[in-house]
């Protein structure tokens, strides 16, 4: 049966190209309409969460074998779910394990209120990956008893450590990831990447030493190991390999990327497939190299993953990544209208407003592809991404190029579950409101691929300068991340693209601007809790950017603040200017990374992205509380079967779980292999 969704996709996003040509439709493409609105795409909500699932478009146009390729990557994916959970606190596979025991074991009363605060709790897990919630790091706080607890432990069999059930109720770890510049950062926080007595000046000295600055290739220092101490006081790597620290999960890895090997597409994806599988086993990182180098080259086929120790944004020193996978089916129809972007890389770097001794004189490389994710496994789920921009060196991205993504059918799943409110309740005007309902989709799926393709491809480092993570530390992500976001910004109101057929009137940028502002000044606000400040990269980045833009325009109210019924509202008056106010951001922000100017990143973080208003802070949640709509989202993954006649494999289903929790109870059953 046909899919929709690539049609649908595509029309949204390209309105220009056939906006007032009649269409026929077909009783086929009737039957595929049906069945995308009566899919459920909402699950369940808990807590400031909601479980939303999505589909595998395209499935059905693939050959069997590329469905067992796809099945054994998603295999090798989840062979490796127990990673993350173990990087992200030293007790957290021991506290989910007895969990798991305890909801598999409890015959008791179900409809109690103490039971239902613990289900709570132990979703709150399962989604975060651990005990410290998933966006803002701080410990998740139980709301039923230590003495309730206690209990369900012995009526179920359930083991846990002293140390480790104490830590569920007390203080300690409050946080999994700190970026407070005034701690040091490690032994504020409770990322397993170190063991715990490990101070931030120890970590810095063992890589300084380790670093050989005048490299102009240098490999991902750090990237594959965790920091210990041993018993003799000294400090040293433990690598994650086949024979090393998570070798049992990581030979569970191999075991399913040989079986993708055997049956991928073509050599280069094969090769890449290969040199994939000898990193794992060794560890070397200069291997880790030539597979990213192989791996963006490998362009042709269908299918396409990510897999490994990828992002480092939850190491406050930005050396550690966690393990994370997505595997993706192109897009056909949409990728090859987008892949315009990317066949116009150098006109956007050439017109760039930053300066000209930080621009590439030539793009290399760069692919796009609108995906299907098709599963997703270790720090990408529950809550996932919606584009991705690889490989994370800056020098592999300048000789040899990258690749980009945009989740569609993630964006799709997100865009069909998306409950109302928000737009009315946070826009000032009549126009306002109608623009953003209009153009919000395709102004939105516009920045993520201008930031993925463009942004994170753009801008060079000077000469002699280090990497961004040696230099900027602990503000590397959130500067590159307002780096992306702002080239975004600064062309989605370029006519460029109108010429390009990707949009039609340069009210989608508007509508973009718009949209920023607000959620940057305020929406973004309802994510943390009365008190706090603002950690996470990404969020900072966001209030960065929009904080400096409102102060920069102030002179001439290119930005305005109006109060409406004892309401707060953040206008966009002027926006031609305030595209000019992003292209002098998005200057400053290259020469600081170009440059390795720690004390003005720093600065910038400090004085706009991090600290929060009270009295507005408290205004946005009272606000967003009437609309009863949960801050965050996340999916239940779908389920490849492999369908058998004998010992032949004849099909690979797709089934779609609507049951959080059964899976994740299956997961720990199916796919935990660390002890």
């Amino acid at each position: 049966m046909k899919q929709l969704s690539y049609a649908l996709l595509a029309s949204i996003i390209f309105m220009s190209c056939n906006q007032n040509k009649e269409q026929e439709t077909t009783v086929e493409d009737k039957a595929a309409v049906e069945e995308m609105e009566n899919f459920e795409w909402e699950t369940e909500q808990f807590a400031d969460i909601r479980m939303l699932r999505y589909r595998i478009d395209g499935w059905e146009k693939l050959s069997l074998k590329q469905k067992e390729l796809v099945y054994y990557l998603t295999q090798a994916g989840l062979a490796g779910r127990d990673i993350v959970w173990d990087q992200y606190y030293r007790h957290n596979l021991e506290i989910r394990r007895a969990l798991e025991t305890i909801v598999k074991g409890y015959e008791g009363d179900s409809e109690s209120e103490e039971w239902k605060k613990f289900m709570v709790y132990v979703k709150r897990v399962w989604f975060s990956n651990g005990i410290h919630h998933h966006y803002s790091n701080l410990k998740l706080k139980p709301e039923f008893s230590q003495d309730y607890f206690t209990k369900l432990l012995a009526k179920t069999g359930a083991q846990l450590s002293p140390e480790a059930k104490a830590v569920i109720f007390n203080d300690k770890d409050g946080k999994k990831v700190s970026k407070d510049a005034d701690t040091d950062l490690l032994l504020a926080s409770a990322i397993n990447f170190y063991d715990p007595d490990i101070t931030q000046a120890e970590a810095e000295e063992f890589y300084k030493k380790m670093i050989d600055s005048d490299d102009p290739r240098p490999i991902s220092y750090g990237l594959n190991s965790k920091l210990v101490r041993d018993e003799k006081g000294e400090i040293k790597e433990v690598k994650w390999t086949e024979t090393g620290m998570y070798g049992s999960a990581i030979a569970e890895i191999i075991k399913w990327l040989e079986k993708a090997k055997g049956v991928s597409e073509n050599k280069a994806q094969g090769e890449a497939l290969g040199l994939l599988i000898e990193y794992y086993r060794t560890g070397d990182l200069k291997k880790w190299d030539e597979y990213n180098i192989a791996w963006v080259k490998a362009t042709e086929g269908d299918i396409d993953y990510i897999n490994s120790f990828i992002e480092v944004y939850d190491d406050p020193l930005g050396y550690k990544a966690t393990y994370e996978t997505v595997v993706q089916i192109k897009d056909f129809d949409a990728s090859e209208k987008m892949k315009v972007i990317s066949d116009n890389i150098q006109y956007f770097e050439d017109k760039s407003p930053i300066m000209n001794e930080h621009k590439k004189a030539k793009v290399t490389g760069v692919t796009y592809k609108m995906v299907a994710v098709a599963g997703e496994a270790g720090a990408t789920t529950p809550a996932t991404p919606i584009g991705v921009n690889l490989p994370n060196a800056n020098w592999i991205r300048t000789e040899h190029g990258s690749k980009s993504v945009s989740l569609a059918n993630i964006e799709n799943a997100y865009e069909h579950a998306k409950g109302g409110g928000f737009l009315e309740e946070f826009t000032f005007t009549k126009e306002e409101l109608e623009r953003s309902k209009k153009y919000a989709e395709i102004s939105g799926k516009m920045h993520t691929a201008l930031h993925e393709v463009v942004g994170h491809a753009s801008g060079k480092l000077n000469p002699g300068i280090g990497t961004p993570k040696e230099t900027l530390k602990n503000y590397a992500s959130t500067l590159e991340e307002g780096r992306a976001d702002l080239v975004a910004l600064y062309y989605i109101m370029d006519p460029k693209l109108i010429e390009l057929g990707l949009i039609d009137t340069m009210a989608v940028g508007m509508a973009e601007y718009d949209n920023y502002i607000r959620n940057g000044m305020m929406l973004q606000l309802r994510r943390l809790n009365m008190g706090e400040q603002v950690e996470e990269d990404h969020m900072r980045n966001r209030q960065l950017v929009a904080a400096w833009a409102y102060e920069m325009g102030k002179a001439d109210n290119v930005i305005e603040r109006k109060n409406l019924d004892g309401k707060t509202y953040f206008v966009v008056n002027d926006y031609k200017k305030l595209r000019a106010i992003f292209g002098k951001q998005l200057r400053e922000i290259q020469r600081i990374k170009s440059e390795g100017d720690y004390e003005a990143g720093k600065l910038l973080v400090e004085t706009y992205g991090v600290k929060v208003d009270p009295k507005l802070h408290q205004e946005v949640l009272d606000r967003a509380a009437k609309l009863n709509i949960p801050p965050y989202s996340g999916f239940v993954q779908p389920v490849l079967r492999p369908v058998m006649s004998g010992d032949t494999l004849k099909d690979i289903e797709v089934m779609y779980p609507t049951d959080f929790t059964q899976q994740m109870l299956m997961y720990g059953e199916q796919h935990s292999f660390l002890k």
